[in-house]
């Protein structure tokens, strides 16, 4: 193997980054349905022939099923290759509506990588609109199940499988719009990859690709890993409730373990996580030795940079698998379902996963880590419009992050990177509803001397009857607070004044009322007496903290002009109560679950 020129290493990290924004960017302008074009819930992925992920500006699904199916040798230009099964795509999809395409890479004749993308869809069958039933006990019941096929094959499209999906999809149109947007955009991914290699060669690009990703392995060895301590620490959380179940603590256990004289550094054991749920909550992670979730969790470990423009500046690619050990539990838990367990809810998991790690990371590095945070629900609508025709609302609403070591946590986030709400104008353009709020929701944030960044506050006035549904966690419990910092607030959506469970498939609103919809506040980080006054007057003003919290909450008082009054604020801190001891602060909502352990019992210490 050659070795890699410096100069051209960057024309080839440079290629692949554009490589793949063009293809998401190709994605989202000729896609149809909403949750592509619009929210952006897809991602796209460059892998090598060796199936590493070479990209590192967003996380993507694997090759591993593809070429496990389909060996390389029998793959031939314009092939493109689709898969959606959870349990036979090696951990990369965790649930049916997340249909990924993946397209074969040729110099010389032979395969030297692959594009990819995968997104998640409006509707691909099952037993409710959308493809995610919240009381699903089997998976048979969430929608399509497609193993790796060869969707095109030379260039030509299997119609008959692209028949039998939209036949089953209540979206038929949108889902074959989407598929070819996909299809088509990883071809032109792959013709403009093609031409990297045609000019350098393939030894020089391969020998890039190498130096790529080694890269990211010593970076994240020397920078990150080094400001670990060495020992063992534990940290755990839970999902509230499972959708067939009454509620009650499902534990994500991760017992860490930090050496860095050895091969693989990290060592993260899930043993203790809680047998798997009835409902959809569980994620099929324990396939390809965990590889998924290796590059899933990573992107926590960037939280130790130096700096945030440094963090920013870290990729997470196939570079981050070599650091670390993954241990499973026995086949039967929330990690490692058994076939047919239903999985559409696994974001219960795999999001908690990203707060446990944080978790015990702050733990062992004395809370260089941000706060608890939430990131992603999915609720929606559906019914007929006013010309009998059917629609579904599918909108993936994001949360407040968590208050960092150094700053406020972030407003109104999404953990997927780009996804966003959708558009009020299109919204009402398309749907029978009307927006009759879209803002931040005041107070959601956790007090502390960062405080946690905001929900949203969104209101619906639906102008014909429809039925509402929910998938979305921390409804009872609320995202922690670090350090002294006080827990944000929970998710609630309130439906004519009903509140909803946080798991809800087909509650009727009629025509007239209004669904209300809170998400989740990031965490505090610190103690809120210790943030500056002028900076809750500030929230304050921008109608972030309302007055009652900056008294409350802050130990601050306000004139009527909204200015700190500095001898009333520093009277009333010294007479407040000493704040918690507590180094996570997990808020009130535990007591509303029934048949768990209370968590003073818990000692993870």
């Amino acid at each position: 193997m050659s070795s890699a020129d410096p100069i051209l290493i960057e024309i080839v990290e440079g290629t692949l980054a554009s490589v793949e924004m063009e293809v998401e960017t190709a994605i989202a302008r000729t896609a149809r349905s909403p949750m592509i074009r619009d929210a952006h819930d897809f991602r796209a992925g460059i892998h090598d022939v060796k199936l590493r992920k070479l990209t590192g500006r967003s996380y993507s699904a694997l090759v591993q099923p593809i070429v496990r199916d389909f060996p390389v040798g029998t793959m031939r230009p314009g092939d493109v290759f689709f898969h959606n099964d959870v349990y036979l795509s090696e951990g990369g999809i965790g649930h049916l509506p997340d249909l990924c395409v993946t397209v074969p890479v040729f110099h010389a004749g032979e395969v030297v990588a692959f594009v990819q993308a995968f997104g998640h869809h409006d509707d691909i069958g099952g037993a409710c609109p959308g493809s995610m039933p919240s009381g699903a006990r089997s998976v048979f019941e969430e929608g399509l199940m497609v193993p790796p096929i060869r969707l095109w094959d030379q260039g030509v499209p299997n119609d008959a499988a692209l028949r039998i999906m939209t036949r089953n999809s209540r979206m038929p149109d949108s889902l074959a719009g989407d598929l070819d947007a996909e299809c088509s955009a990883c071809l032109m991914g792959a013709r403009r990859l093609g031409e990297l290699f045609d000019r350098y060669g393939r030894d020089a690009v391969d020998a890039c690709f190498d130096a790529i990703i080694a890269k990211t392995t010593e970076t994240f060895r020397r920078e990150l890993l080094a400001k670990i301590p060495e020992g063992v620490h534990v940290w755990e959380d839970y999902a509230e409730h499972d959708g067939v179940d009454e509620p009650r603590l499902h534990a994500q256990r991760i017992t860490l373990t930090v050496d860095h004289a050895a091969p693989e550094p990290l060592i993260i054991d899930f043993t203790g996580t809680s047998p798997q749920a009835k409902g959809p909550i569980n994620h099929a992670g324990d396939y390809a030795d965990g590889v998924f979730l290796k590059k899933w969790l990573a992107p926590i470990l960037r939280n130790l940079a130096e700096t945030p423009e440094r963090m920013a500046e870290l990729d997470v690619n196939e570079g981050v698998v070599p650091l670390i050990k993954m241990v499973f539990p026995e086949k039967g838990t929330l990690l490692t379902p058994i076939f047919p367990a239903p999985t559409n809810a696994r974001t219960f998991v795999i999001l908690r996963l990203l707060g446990v790690l944080a978790g015990v990371l702050a733990k062992a590095t004395g809370g260089r880590m941000p706060a608890d945070q939430e990131t992603i629900r999915y609720t929606g609508v559906y019914g007929h419009d006013q010309n009998g025709n059917d629609y579904l609302m599918r909108e993936v609403l994001g949360g407040g992050s968590g208050g960092r070591w150094y700053a406020d946590g972030e407003d109104t986030i999404h953990v997927v990177p780009d996804s966003r709400n959708i558009p009020v104008e299109f919204a009402e353009a398309r749907w029978p509803f009307r927006v009759e709020r879209l803002g931040l929701a005041v107070d959601s944030g956790g007090p502390g001397k960062f405080r946690g960044g905001l929900g949203y506050d969104k209101h619906l006035r639906m102008l014909r009857d429809a039925s509402f549904m929910s998938i979305a966690d921390r409804s009872i419990l609320s995202c922690w607070g670090v350090n002294g910092g006080r827990a944000g607030r929970p998710f609630v959506v309130t439906v004519n004044g009903v509140e909803m469970d946080g798991l809800v498939d087909d509650f009727p609103v009629k025509e007239g009322e209004i669904v209300r919809i809170r998400t989740t506040g990031g965490g505090g980080w610190g103690s809120p007496f210790e943030r500056e006054p002028q900076r809750v007057a500030d929230d304050v003003r921008a109608g972030k903290v309302s007055l009652d919290a900056a008294r409350h909450d802050y130990g601050v008082v306000l004139t009527a002009d909204l200015t700190v009054d500095t001898a009333a604020t520093e009277e009333l801190r010294a007479s407040m109560p000493a704040p918690s001891e507590a180094f996570f602060d997990r808020g009130p909502g535990y007591p509303k679950l029934s048949g768990g352990q209370a968590y003073a019992e818990v000692d993870l210490r």
